[in-house]
């Protein structure tokens, strides 16, 4: 039996699953799984909760296609809950909370009993408080509890198909703003706006903004830097001060996860 084959027996005893799905590699796969045993009893969820970016909800859209699972939305706004703005170390915790408040009342509509995630083992070794908040919802992680890595997880979507299977991880636009600097909707907007702005001068897929106080510090894989030549970094700095950033800046470290979860002033 393969790794794959356990993940969809996993579900066997299920009889209606939702599954929150955000748009990445890691919930596609938990909701081909969940699809290919209880079809139609299993349904996909993604939170338009005003952080997640356009392109997350475009992919989470298109993976629902490809699966062939339904697809529904919740529509809520973050940017209301004081707990999450004022970011601080618990703004993780916070979001999720919030999120599965929501998907137990949605789950409740629909009478579903079991609630799950696409949390796998390399996401526990990272500062995740989120992950607490659904445990404490009672949001289940199939992936966990069937010993799957990231790589893993990249192997088994490439085998059936699923068009994210090498898609770079990615995170709310709230965690390009330190901890310690209030979430508002201008700084999302220009973060969001900021990242697609320099993939489309540049090609490069994993791209972070991080917005400093206004200042816009560019955050691609190491490898990636050389293509920020003069000509490349003029016109991305450019762009992103016409929306709002004062200065525009590369990070020589290169991209890392988390990079800036520090409090600052």
């Amino acid at each position: 039996m393969t790794k794959l084959d356990e993940l969809v027996n996993w579900f066997e005893p299920k009889n209606k699953v939702m599954i929150a799905l955000s748009g990445g590699v890691d919930s596609a796969l938990v909701a081909y799984a969940a699809f290919q045993k209880l079809g139609n009893s299993a349904i996909a969820v993604t939170a338009d909760y005003k952080t997640l970016s356009e392109e997350e909800l475009h992919s989470a859209k298109q993976i629902c296609n490809e699966i062939g699972i339904s697809h529904l939305f919740l529509d809520y706004n973050e940017l209301e809950n004081e707990e999450f703005i004022k970011n601080d170390s618990n703004r993780c915790f916070h979001c999720r909370m919030e999120l599965g408040n929501h998907l137990i009342e949605l789950a409740k509509k629909h009478n579903i009993g079991v609630i799950v995630d696409g949390t796998n083992l390399d996401d526990l070794g990272d500062y995740r408080p989120g992950i607490e908040a659904l445990k404490q919802n009672g949001i289940r992680s199939p992936l966990v509890e069937t010993n799957f890595s990231k790589s893993e997880i990249r192997e088994s979507a490439k085998s059936i198909g699923l068009s994210v299977y090498d898609k770079p991880s990615n995170s709310c636009l709230a965690s390009r703003i330190p901890w310690g600097q209030r979430v508002t909707a201008e700084k999302l907007t220009r973060i969001e706006l900021g990242e697609t702005i320099v993939k489309q001068l540049t090609n490069v897929k994993q791209v972070r903004v991080r917005d400093l106080n206004g200042n816009a510090k560019i955050e691609v894989d190491k490898a990636m830097i050389s293509l920020f030549n003069d000509t490349v970094l003029n016109k991305i700095t450019e762009k992103l001060k016409m929306i709002g950033f004062s200065t525009v800046e590369i990070d020589p470290d290169g991209y890392k996860p988390g990079k800036i979860n520090v409090i600052t002033d």
